[in-house]
């Protein structure tokens, strides 16, 4: 792999479990005004009907009445997530700009791309992360496989002929797929759209082979006989799920497929502490209630919702495993 932002990561990885949030010690330490006095706006950088956008919507429904301002979800998609992210990076650092958004942007694109129009590690501060984000692995239902071990087994019968969708470059999704077609020499081509909803159809519709998908997109598929599910990502069965194995118990112990991924939500690096800290307290204070956890449940997330410094060492953690994973799929781009 190409070496990409090779001196940032070891400068930032060192402050990282000590400060909790990227470039900490460069932000204001209280904010000149009180906060919040105007509406907050969280960019979701997909597409909306998404995963990813409706947790930004349950979350910013309470966080409204929490705060006593309207709290509006601003869908920004494109590039795999960096417009929206962007938008962010460079928003005025007053608290009123937030992103919620997958591990994709927050995170990964720093190895798939040799250019980024943001740093995450310096124009970003972590808040809060929010959900562990686990995917199913979905086939077509003429597709005469039901697990794991008969997928491998097809796959290697028809090198070259099956085709495997994701929301986007970058995603886990793309990631998982294409770490899979690689280690199984599968030869499969990979199919970026803009969004789950259009993947799925395609993959319902015989276009595409396989995905990795939400379980809140893919169930109703999967209880129709739409779409058969293979498994799930990640060490743990989805509640949504439950009958589903985890790809791991069925002998797939490869890291890819024991990593899920994550939303998390962050702000515009130098946003003022006390700021930070009053957002990551209340978004905490959401993830906690029960129905959001369970509304977050029933799409396949668990929820977290944690404070800026633990984010911090949970993304330090994160860093080199992504990292990794990027190389070993082979899907870094110029």
């Amino acid at each position: 792999m190409k070496d990409i932002h090779h001196s940032t990561r070891r400068h930032w990885l060192g402050q990282a479990g000590a400060a909790g949030l990227l470039l900490a010690g460069a932000m204001p330490l209280r904010a000149a005004e009180p906060w919040p006095t105007k509406p907050v706006k969280i960019i979701v950088p997909f597409n909306a009907g998404g995963a990813t956008d409706t947790v930004a919507r349950v979350i910013g429904e309470k966080l409204s009445s929490r705060l006593g301002q309207p709290v509006l979800i601003d869908n920004r998609g494109g590039a795999a997530g960096i417009l929206g992210t962007d938008a962010v990076a460079k928003a005025a650092p007053d608290g009123y700009t937030l992103v919620l958004s997958l591990s994709t942007s927050l995170l990964i694109n720093q190895f798939l791309y040799t250019k980024m129009p943001y740093n995450a590690q310096r124009d970003l501060a972590l808040v809060s992360l929010i959900a562990n984000a686990p995917t199913v692995l979905v086939v077509n239902a003429g597709l005469p496989v039901s697990n794991g071990a008969e997928l491998m087994a097809y796959m290697a019968k028809n090198k070259g002929k099956l085709s495997y969708g994701s929301w986007g470059v970058g995603s886990q999704a793309h990631l998982a797929g294409a770490y899979m077609s690689q280690a199984q020499d599968a030869d499969m081509s990979h199919v970026a759209y803009k969004g789950e909803a259009p993947m799925l159809q395609d993959l319902i519709g015989g276009q595409i082979q396989l995905a990795f998908a939400s379980a809140l997109g893919a169930k109703p598929h999967i209880e129709t006989g739409k779409l058969k599910a293979i498994g799930v990502t990640g060490e743990q069965r989805m509640t949504v799920l439950p009958n589903v194995p985890t790809l791991p118990e069925q002998g797939l112990k490869d890291e890819v497929y024991r990593t899920s991924g994550w939303v998390g939500m962050a702000a515009p690096a130098k946003t003022p502490v006390d700021i930070v800290q009053r957002i990551s307290s209340e978004v905490r204070a959401v993830c906690a209630l029960p129905d959001v956890k369970e509304r977050i449940a029933s799409m396949g997330f668990m929820a977290v919702g944690n404070t800026p410094e633990q984010f911090g060492t949970f993304y330090k953690r994160e860093f080199p495993v992504w990292e990794r994973l990027v190389k070993q799929s082979g899907a870094q781009l110029d």
